[in-house]
């Protein structure tokens, strides 16, 4: 692991997530631009001493130099996003696979040098969009793309939190420190932060690719550098229409991320706060509730990423650790010389990631543009 020592919050729900079901072991990790941070990480989280490095780059020369049964095999990193492209970088060129939080890196110029590094290096990448790992989010993409609804004609996505609805940055609130710096962060706040889960989420499970983005992108709070606050119109490959609101200002509010989208023949709905439950909306019969742990009824998809049985509550920690996972299954099947199964392979990877960092500057600059429609270009 690349960053989540003391005091972080990502690097933690990332460790749960990996040891959800014993398929990986912490090894090695410099886990702070501090070395004695790093080192008193590493000491917390039992790690052997010689295998806590002060830097990512000694983390890579060190690692290389091991025997291949003792060198470490997959890198996590999760840091914030001016140090994801580096790291990732030299992850890859090193042989090693990565999974990196998202957004994934700094910038769009970025993100496509780390495609091409990754396309080159043929090694294995996951980004962490969470909210594609849940079950249900995973049956309604299916539900998508088996033609039920018909052709998909109207997505609404949105991410309403409140957390940011005064000023935090000018305390001791990491967080808030980092996620609102322009130098750490990039071009956007909360669009970057949360709209790109919105975004991915949106293009997941429509199926659809944004051609066209109509972006009203506000600074809500008083001296903050980064937007706080958005919404946009979206136009798809198909023809269909969308909404996106990302807000960070929305006073009282969690994380209540919740997906909409249309046919012709039917509608469904998501929302993290009920995560368990799926509504099938169809135009000529009753609406249908589906639910995680529900049986044969559901694809194969959903039902490989179901943990426990119908009514046990799954949540934020197993939609992570169904990423880490499915990463896992499909590093252990290259190992064996065998094909991963389609199940295994559904994780946002790095074209995910260069659409993400693509979304971040195509909507900055519809917001900033007077122009009514933009194209989405890469």
């Amino acid at each position: 692991m690349i960053g989540g020592g003391q005091g972080a919050f990502i690097g933690g729900v990332h460790r749960i997530a990996a040891q959800l079901d014993n398929a990986y072991e912490l090894v090695c990790g410099a886990f702070s631009s501090n070395a004695e941070k790093s080192k008193a990480s590493g000491e917390m989280l039992g790690i052997a001493p010689e295998r806590v490095y002060a830097s990512y780059k000694e983390l890579f020369e060190k690692e290389q130099q091991l025997p291949e049964a003792q060198r470490v095999q997959v890198i996590s990193i999760v840091t914030p996003n001016h140090v994801h492209f580096e790291p990732a970088k030299m992850a890859l060129e090193s042989g090693f696979h990565v999974i990196l939080d998202k957004p994934m890196t700094f910038s769009l110029e970025e993100a496509l040098q780390l495609r091409d590094v990754q396309e080159r290096s043929g090694m294995l990448f996951c980004l962490t969009h969470t909210y594609t790992g849940y079950p249900m989010v995973k049956e309604a993409r299916q539900l998508v793309a088996s033609g039920k609804l018909g052709q998909i004609r109207k997505v609404y996505v949105e991410y309403p939190q409140g957390w940011l609805s005064t000023f935090e940055e000018g305390g001791e609130n990491k967080q808030a420190s980092w996620r609102t710096d322009p130098k750490q962060s990039g071009i956007a706040g909360a669009m970057g932060d949360i709209g790109t889960h919105a975004f991915n989420l949106a293009e997941y499970v429509s199926g659809l690719a944004v051609t066209k983005i109509n972006a009203d992108i506000n600074v809500v709070v008083d001296g903050r550098q980064l937007d706080d606050d958005g919404a946009a119109l979206l136009k798809f490959d198909n023809g269909a229409s969308g909404v996106l609101v990302a807000t960070q200002v929305a006073a009282g509010e969690e994380n209540n991320v919740r997906i909409r989208v249309y046919g012709e023949k039917g509608g469904l709905e998501w929302q993290q706060e009920d995560a368990n439950t799926l509504q099938v909306k169809w135009l000529d019969r009753p609406n249908e509730i589906y639910r995680t742990g529900g049986g044969n009824y559901l694809s194969s998809y959903a039902q490989h990423n179901t943990r426990t049985p119908g009514g046990h509550p799954e949540g934020y920690l197993e939609a992570f650790a169904n990423l880490y996972r499915n990463f896992a299954l499909c590093v252990q099947a290259r190992l064996k010389g065998e094909e991963p199964q389609p199940e295994w392979q559904d994780y946002p990877g790095i074209e995910d990631g260069v659409r993400g960092m693509a979304f971040i500057e195509n909507v900055i600059a519809s917001g900033q543009s007077n122009q009514k429609w933009t194209d989405f270009t890469i």
